[in-house]
């Protein structure tokens, strides 16, 4: 059941990220794959810097959201040098 939770949480922050981001996502499986990676990043990025958001889903989401934005960002950059 927890693969199912980290895909819906993925789906929902690649998407907002997507939205944010680009004004676009990247299609279903895109987004899922961008907010997986965004929530690693967050996961490996937030506790080094003190950041903690609470919660259980919300906060999940939240956390992966905000990774994702960031990579879509670096994407972006990278793209533009």
């Amino acid at each position: 059941m927890s693969v199912i939770i980290w895909l819906v949480i993925g789906l929902i922050a690649g998407w907002l990220a997507g939205k944010i981001v680009h004004g676009s996502g990247f299609g279903v499986v895109g987004d899922i794959a961008v907010g997986i990676i965004g929530a690693v990043i967050a996961g490996f990025v937030f506790p080094r810097i003190g950041l903690n958001i609470g919660g259980e889903f919300l906060g999940a989401v939240i956390s992966a959201t905000i990774g994702a934005i960031l990579l879509l960002v670096v994407i972006g950059l990278v793209k533009r040098a």
